[in-house]
Order: structure tokens, then C-alpha cells, then sequence
């Protein structure tokens, strides 16, 4: 199955204030955007998607994410990451209704194109399937089968929140880089150690606060 991937991006002067242990006010912009890129980028390079609409307001980062290959969706609704999520499903299904939608967090920056396909592979089976977070309580990625509504619910405890939605929890090994999303300094010293990509490599050898 071929997928059309969602990910929604809230304006970069926004982003990522739980980083704030590791990055100064003036550093999680850049930072925020290095993620994206990193992730748009790594999508991209999936044999299993055929192509990723970015959904975001912030001009910059959509400049730079299409520059990437991406498609951008401005966030109509302004309502919320939810909210901007079946906007974009909506947009895709509208052109690209025989294949599935997955909406992916664009704070994946050690993302690597491999792990993403076995977990699309994987999610092919079944209507509705979610991928928790590397702190088992979120999700990283939600998708829907063609002809099947998205229904996201991400936000504090979407695991359960999806599970109890319907949809099938994918409970794979070795995909630690579709789990690991950048919420906190410890998650980005993690997803460090898996490896990011070149973005937010070059961002953090650049800026990041490390410990002595």
C-alpha cells in the first residue's frame, strides 16, 4: 500500500517550550524546524510514501519543508493539532483517495526511512493502527486504511486515547526511531544516541546547551 503522510507543525515561535532544559528560548526555533526537515526529509525517502503534506501556518518553515519535497497545507482550522490533522487527511483525500493516510509527528528527527516502511507494512493490515511513543504513553504516528477516517486523538495520553478509539496498537521491535519524538532534553539526548539527521545534527553541534 502506498500512503500519503500528514504532519502537522505549529509556528516554529511556538514550538517545543518543554525544551527549554536543553535550548534557550532563541535556540528551539531552529531547533523545532531541524526536526521537521529531518523527518520530512526521511519520509520522503520511504518506498512506502508517496508523498507528505506538512500542514503549518509558519511561512518559514513551509518554505523550507517544499524546498524538501514536501507539500504544504496552510492550518485552516487553527483549532489544535487534532484539528490540523483531519484538515490535512481531508485535503489528501481528496486527490488520493485509493491509498492510506498516516499522520506523523514531525519531531522525529533520528527518523530512518527503513523502520517507518516495516511499521507502514505493518499498519496496511488493519483499518486503524497507532504507534506509541518511546515513553509509551503518547503516539507517533496514526493511520487509516483508504476509505477510513483518520479520527486522531493525540494530545496527553493518546495511547490509550487511540486504543480505546479502535484503533490497533502496533507493537513492533527495532522501529525505535518512528518512536523516538523530541519533546524534552533527555528525549533529544536520546534520539542524539539513535543518530538525527543532518539538520538537526548541524543545529545541535551549533547551539545545544550540553551537559559537563
Amino acid at each position: 500500500m502506498q500512503w500519503t503522510l500528514v504532519v502537522p507543525l505549529k509556528p516554529l515561535a511556538l514550538a517545543k517550550s518543554r525544551l527549554s532544559d536543553a535550548a534557550d528560548d532563541g535556540l528551539r526555533p531552529g531547533l523545532a524546524l531541524a526536526f521537521a526537515q529531518d523527518t520530512v526529509a526521511a519520509a520522503l525517502e520511504c518506498p512506502a510514501v508517496r508523498g507528505v503534506v506538512v500542514v503549518t501556518n509558519d511561512a518559514l518553515a513551509g518554505r523550507e519543508l517544499a524546498a524538501l519535497g514536501a507539500a504544504v497545507a496552510p492550518d485552516e482550522p487553527r483549532g489544535g493539532l487534532n484539528a490540523a490533522l483531519a484538515h490535512g487527511a481531508a485535503v489528501v483525500r481528496t486527490s488520493r483517495r485509493a491509498e492510506g493516510v498516516a499522520a506523523l509527528n514531525a519531531d522525529l528527527p533520528a527518523l530512518r526511512s527503513r523502520e517507518l516502511t516495516r511499521v507502514l507494512d505493518a499498519a496496511a493490515a488493519f483499518p486503524r493502527a497507532f504507534l506509541a511513543d518511546a515513553a509509551a504513553l503518547g503516539t507517533t504516528l496514526l493511520a487509516a486504511a483508504p476509505g477510513r477516517d483518520l479520527r486522531p486523538c493525540f494530545g496527553p495520553d493518546s495511547r490509550a486515547r487511540h486504543r480505546a478509539s479502535g484503533a490497533v496498537e502496533l507493537r513492533l521491535d527495532a522501529v525505535d526511531s518512528v518512536r523516538q519524538d523530541v519533546d524534552t532534553g533527555d528525549d533529544l539526548r536520546a534520539a542524539l544516541a539513535l543518530g538525527v539527521g543532518p539538520h538537526t545534527a548541524a543545529v545541535a553541534a551549533r547551539s545545544l546547551m550540553t551537559e559537563q
